[in-house]
């Protein structure tokens, strides 16, 4: 993996800067991303592209970035990697008598570029990817981004330059850089925990669209507006353009197994020690069951856990490691051992970030690191095979009360909420395995906030928003707040289905997915320099899993049907079956202790008050509310704590 950045200016006053410097000065910014090697490529007439290099595929000087194809006509620097790029060299072959100088999948991208172009090459690679191709002849600037964003590339203007980068604060590398916070993109994210699709925190820098390449002529006039990307794949033409596959319950196991173990095989190619991160959950199971049916050898696996029992999930990682016969490694980490990765979160994610997964997924990877340079992760399971409960759960819960009065509704959500979550907790344990959830409290409030919804749509928006009305919340100073409409709220207008669970499904894949999670263990393992691979987010599976009608997916009350009886083929079903728990910290307790200075100055209302950005008085209550037990605030909390902390980093010097 890699970090990209580059410019390319459009005035002549800017003629005598010295495009070299600046455009590594700002890829320097991106050291964590590739510590193994550093370059810089300019044009004096005003175009520069820089490169940092964590090297995976051909650890010679042959794969040096930037990279000059062999006419000289392009240029390109590349983060990423394309998992079939042996397959297309042999394809290219065959069209043009190619002259390869090493074996990276940079040269054979760039390759392709020069005999398919642009748009072929884009939709025959099998990968994750950003990337910037500088044209010499045409003069232009492409742009591209892997089909659901797994690599980050954000872009925009500053004066009169274009500039891009992998991560933000690369951009704020800029001479004469001056962010401007975008108080719409701060208010989505005051809803969601991320400012999602295609905005960026600041105004005037955007993020790449999935899926898209954007070209941009040198001779654009500096007052334009930047062109709209065009696309090589869309997950929305996925859903709509699909067709239903007609396959039995044993053909449908087969042909997924077969998938997942292909697209294995194919992401565990590296000259580096490869390895795969184990919650003991299905996803990563699936996807380390698959792994070390194919290795001669025992893969390397991790895990972290934690001494609170409702959040550890090391015990089941390592009966599902023994089984397979892993090389298990786990960590159980203390508070102490959290919060020393609290400080860095502003400047690894220079972008308010809010998953508080964010903590243990920068553990785990810091621990892998010290092992492998490249490990294998579940993610994406969830949205494609439908494993969130609001898959099933919330539909299940609007069809159950939609005919109940809404004012029978508010008054049950009243009295839910009379009853402070710990005495929740309380009570929940003593309930039957199978209806024990972890974190019963929060689970029981969360539940009573959604009796008042009037549509599912408002069940789904309300079950994946921090704050519902972030317009409140955020001081827009005259603005009008949510003026934007988020990309994935464009998609959905556009999609081809009625169905409630796949709409929310596909909201999370083109939304949540790309924007939070994705995001997520790209700057947490990356601040380790660690590789991070995504099996299910190979187009092929996704689109196989389109094709599958809902029951495959969602069976009996339970979500990834079908993933499951993959993974029982490898892996006892007692191993795997519990109430799904997810990856966080125990915040709650950590705010009222160990953590309660350090968030006490952050939300200080002379403070909030003062920098004018967050209505200090819902936070003073809320604050209080959480200190006193009464309520659990705690995602709230820590929504507005990771704005308040990047807020210090990016602009406390002003």
């Amino acid at each position: 993996m890699c970090g990209i950045a580059g410019l390319m200016t459009l005035s002549a006053a800017n003629a005598a800067m010295d495009f070299g410097r600046i455009a590594r000065h700002m890829a320097d910014t991106l050291a964590h991303r590739g510590p193994d090697d550093a370059g810089v490529w300019f044009d004096r007439s005003g175009v520069a592209l820089a490169h940092r290099r964590l090297a995976i595929l051909d650890l010679t000087p042959a794969g040096h970035q930037p990279m000059i194809s062999a006419s000289g006509r392009f240029v390109l620097v590349f983060n990423g990697e394309i998992y079939n790029h042996l397959e297309l060299r042999t394809s290219v072959e065959k069209s043009e008598s190619a002259i390869w100088r090493g074996h990276s999948d940079t040269e054979t991208l760039l390759t392709c570029f020069e005999v398919w172009g642009v748009e072929k090459t884009l939709r025959k690679s099998v990968g994750m990817f950003a990337l910037a191709l500088w044209d010499r002849q045409e003069r232009t600037l492409m742009l591209a981004r892997d089909r659901f964003g797994e690599k980050p590339l954000y872009y925009g203007w500053q004066g009169q330059s274009f500039f891009f980068a992998s991560e933000l604060k690369a951009l704020a590398a800029y001479p004469g850089w001056q962010g401007d916070v975008d108080r719409d993109a701060l208010a989505l994210q005051m809803r969601y925990g991320y400012v999602p699709l295609p905005y960026s925190i600041w105004r005037n820098v955007r993020k790449l669209l999935p899926g898209s390449y954007l070209v941009l002529p040198m001779t654009t006039s500096a007052l334009a507006e930047i062109p709209e990307p065009s696309f090589y794949w869309r997950a929305r033409d996925m859903v709509n353009e699909g067709v239903r596959v007609d396959l039995d319950d044993r053909q449908a196991t087969d042909e997924l197994d077969a998938l997942i173990r292909r697209t294995i095989s194919g992401q565990a190619i590296a000259d580096v020690p490869l390895g795969a991160f184990l919650s003991g959950g299905v996803d990563s199971s699936t996807v380390v069951a698959l792994m070390q049916s194919q290795s001669e050898r025992p893969i390397k696996t991790f895990t972290i856990g934690f001494t609170e029992k409702d959040y550890n999930e090391a015990e089941y990682a390592k009966a599902v490691a023994s089984h397979l016969g892993t090389e298990h490694t786990e960590l159980y980490v203390t508070p102490a051992d959290v919060m020393a990765v609290v400080p860095r979160l502003a400047q690894m994610y220079d972008e308010p970030f809010s998953d508080v997964s964010q903590l243990p997924t920068h553990l785990v990877s810091a621990m892998a690191r010290q092992h492998v340079t490249v490990s294998l992760s579940g993610d994406g399971g969830d949205e494609l095979f439908g494993g969130y409960n609001r898959y099933f759960l919330g539909r299940s819960l609007w069809h159950g009360m939609r005919g109940i009065p809404v004012g029978f509704r508010r008054l049950a959500s009243r009295c839910i909420t009379s009853i402070s979550p710990s005495r929740w907790d309380s009570f929940g344990r003593h309930l039957p395995y199978r209806f024990k959830q972890p974190m019963f409290g929060d689970r029981a409030h969360k539940l009573a906030s959604l009796l008042a919804a009037k549509s599912m749509e408002d069940i789904y928006k309300w079950l994946v928003s921090y704050e519902r009305q972030p317009e409140l919340l955020v001081m827009m100073n005259g603005e009008n707040a949510l003026n934007y409409d988020t990309w994935a709220e464009l998609e959905m207008r556009s999609l081809r289905c009625d169905d409630s669970s796949e709409r929310m499904m596909f909201n999370d894949l083109v939304g949540y997915l790309t924007d939070d999670i994705l995001c997520k263990v790209d700057r947490a393992a990356m601040a380790a320099s660690l590789e991070v691979r995504v099996p299910f987010l190979d187009h092929r599976i996704a689109e196989f899993a389109w094709q599958l009608p809902l029951c495959m997916k969602i069976r009996d009350g339970k979500g990834k049907w079908l993933l499951r009886q993959v993974l029982y083929r490898y892996v006892p079903q007692a191993l795997i079956e519990r109430p799904k728990q997810g990856f966080g910290v125990p915040i709650d307790s950590w705010l009222r202790g160990p953590l309660r200075d350090w968030a006490e100055g952050l939300l200080d209302v002379s403070r909030l008050r003062r920098e004018g950005f967050i209505n200090p008085v819902l936070v003073h209550n809320k604050w209080h509310e959480h200190l006193s037990g009464r309520r659990n605030w705690q995602y709230w909390l820590w929504n507005i704590l990771m704005f308040q902390a990047w807020h210090e980093r990016w602009l406390g010097q002003r």
